[in-house]
C-alpha cells in the first residue's frame, strides 16, 4: 500500500509538469494581453506599453517563458498579477480560496446527505412514488445547466419570497461570532444547492443503481438466509460494496466542484476562485488565470489519489502490489 502511494506521488512530477505545459500553452493561445483591448488609455503613448510588455518578459520566445513561469511556479512564485497592480498572485488566490472552499465542502455536503439517503431507499424501495420522484429529480438535476437553476433560485427564494441572500458572503462587517458562522451558511444555501444539483442528481442514480445491483447478489442472498438481520445485511455487506463507485466520483467531485463553482459564484456574485477566476478571463490576466487553473488541476490529482487509498479502507480485498 505504501509502495504505492509513493508511486502514485512520484508520477504527480512529469504528470504535474504536463499540466503546466497545457496550462501556459492554453493561456499563451489566447488573443491579445493585459495590454490590448478595452483597458487600455488613447492617451497613453503606445510605446509606453511596449516598454511593459518588454519588462515583463512578453515578448521573449514562449519556451523562455515558460521556463521562466516554471522555475517560479518550482519555488512557490506564482508572480505579480497584471491587472490588480502590487499585488502578487498568491495573496489574490489567499484571498479568495477559503471562500470557494467552503462553498464546495457545503455544496458536496448536501450532495451525501441528500442523495445516499435516498438512493439507498430507492433501490430498497424500487419502483415506489419515491423512487419514480427520485428518477425525476435526477433527470432534472442533470438537464438543466447550474447558471440557469441559479437564476431560478435567486427570483424565487431571494426576490419574491426574500428567503435567502442573492450574493455575497455575509451580511454585514458588524456580524461577529456565532451569529456570523449561521450568516454564512445563510449566504451559501443557494449557491450551494445550486452547484451541488448535478452531483446530487448523478449520486443519487449511481448509490440506487449499485444497491439494487449488490442486493441481487448470491452472498446477500445467503446472508439473509442465514437470518442475519435487514440493518446488518445493509450496512455490514451492502453498502462496504456499493460505496466504492462513489468513492471514484468523489475523487473527481472535489475538482468539479471548484471548477463549476467558476460560472456558480459569477451568478450569485459570490466572492471566491471562479468570480477572480472571470475578470482574470476578461482583463487577461494571465498569470491569476494560469495559477487558478493549474490549481484545479492539482486539486484533480490529489482527488484521484485520495480516492484509491479509500479503496482499501472501504473493501480489505483491494490490494496494491
Amino acid at each position: 500500500m505504501y509502495k504505492y502511494i509513493i508511486r502514485r506521488i512520484l508520477i504527480f512530477i512529469p504528470m504535474l509538469l504536463l499540466l503546466s505545459m497545457i496550462v501556459f500553452g492554453l493561456a499563451k493561445s489566447a488573443p491579445g494581453d493585459p495590454f490590448t483591448g478595452r483597458i487600455l488609455d488613447p492617451d497613453i503613448d503606445p510605446e509606453v506599453f511596449e516598454q511593459q510588455r518588454e519588462a515583463l518578459g512578453l515578448n521573449d520566445p514562449l519556451p523562455i517563458q515558460y521556463m521562466n513561469w516554471a522555475k517560479r511556479i518550482a519555488q512557490g512564485d506564482f508572480g505579480e498579477s497584471m491587472y490588480y497592480k502590487g499585488r502578487s498572485v498568491a495573496s489574490l488566490i489567499v484571498e479568495r480560496l477559503p471562500n470557494t472552499l467552503y462553498l464546495g465542502l457545503f455544496a458536496l455536503s448536501i450532495t451525501l446527505i441528500v442523495a445516499i439517503p435516498i438512493g439507498i431507499y430507492s433501490a430498497r424501495n424500487p419502483y415506489s412514488l419515491l423512487d419514480y420522484s427520485a428518477t425525476t429529480f435526477g433527470f432534472f438535476g442533470l438537464a438543466v445547466p447550474n447558471f440557469f437553476f441559479g437564476l431560478i433560485a435567486i427570483y424565487f427564494f431571494a426576490i419574491k419570497l426574500g428567503w435567502f441572500p442573492s450574493q455575497g458572503t455575509i451580511t454585514g462587517t458588524e456580524v461577529t461570532g456565532i451569529k456570523e458562522f449561521f450568516d454564512r451558511i445563510h449566504h451559501m444555501v443557494l449557491p450551494g444547492i445550486t452547484l451541488g444539483l448535478a452531483g446530487t442528481a448523478s449520486y443519487m442514480r449511481y448509490m440506487r443503481s449499485e444497491v439494487l445491483d449488490v442486493l441481487g447478489s448470491d452472498y446477500i442472498r445467503t446472508a439473509k438466509a442465514k437470518g442475519m438481520s435487514e440493518r446488518n445485511v445493509l450496512y455490514k455487506h451492502t453498502l462496504r460494496n456499493a460505496i466504492i463507485p462513489i468513492i471514484t466520483l468523489m475523487g473527481f467531485e472535489f475538482g468539479a466542484l471548484l471548477s463549476g463553482a467558476i460560472i456558480t459564484e459569477q451568478v450569485f456574485s459570490y466572492p471566491g476562485l471562479g468570480t477572480l477566476f472571470i475578470n482574470s478571463i476578461t482583463n487577461r490576466d494571465y498569470p491569476v488565470i494560469m495559477a487558478i487553473t493549474l490549481l484545479l488541476g492539482i486539486t484533480i490529482l490529489i482527488g484521484n489519489l485520495l480516492a484509491d487509498i479509500f479503496y482499501s479502507i472501504v473493501d480489505p480485498r483491494i490490494r496494491y502490489d
